[in-house]
């Protein structure tokens, strides 16, 4: 099993290591685990040290649009690794590696709107630290395991289920929706997929504690 790191650890070995180059740092765990709120926390830390150092990188500007997964059956399992454009997400890395571009437009996800924005994002060739943060980011699966060779670090959240499920349903709460349509997306969708992303990552460097 891969040791353990705490938050402070982790900027240390972020600044030590991007000072001989540009690093991505990979943050996977189930949804629900805090990957924004840590990878946030993570880049005003870096940027207090030294402006301008980290950016954010989101897995979720991947998602297929629906106007894929409405026609193809897959709107329901929106989240799922099958919603997720991995070839784009990992051609983009590789860009971001070779660092021969002025910038790289990335997308975000709008989650109020349910749509991806492209473009939303534009990550200039100076910055030295990209922190990269997503559910499935360790899969082992094909071809979610093709990303692994473009992280320098590897990060995996660990968090119990009942604090997930609890961040779950406040996170749909938020939205005003309907309790039975809250438990149907935690339990029908946000869980399956977590104790999914806990099953099959592997390959990571540290593991932090989250919750």
């Amino acid at each position: 099993m891969a040791p353990s790191i705490d938050l402070k650890e982790l900027q240390e070995l972020i600044q030590q290591r991007s000072s001989q180059g540009r690093i991505l740092v990979a943050f996977a765990g189930p949804p629900g685990s805090g990957k924004s709120t840590i990878t946030g926390e993570l880049k005003s830390a870096l940027n207090q040290e030294q402006p301008e150092q980290a950016m954010i990188l989101p897995m979720d500007g991947f998602h297929y649009d629906d106007l894929y997964l409405v026609p193809a059956g897959l709107r329901p399992r929106k989240g799922a690794p099958q919603t997720f454009d991995v070839w784009g997400f990992y051609h983009i890395l590789r860009r971001l590696r070779e660092r021969q571009e002025e910038f790289v437009a990335v997308p975000v996800f709008d989650r109020d709107l349910e749509i991806a924005r492209a473009g939303a994002r534009l990550i200039p060739a100076k910055v030295p630290v990209i922190l990269v943060e997503g559910n499935y980011l360790l899969l082992q699966q094909e071809p979610w395991s093709q990303l692994r060779s473009q992280f320098d670090v590897a990060v995996l959240l660990e968090v119990p289920e009942a604090v997930l499920e609890k961040r779950l349903t406040k996170r749909w709460q938020y939205y005003e929706l309907p309790s039975e349509e809250i438990a149907a997306k935690v339990n029908k969708n946000d869980l399956p997929n977590g104790r999914y992303v806990i099953a099959e990552s592997g390959g990571e460097d540290y593991r932090l504690k989250s919750g």
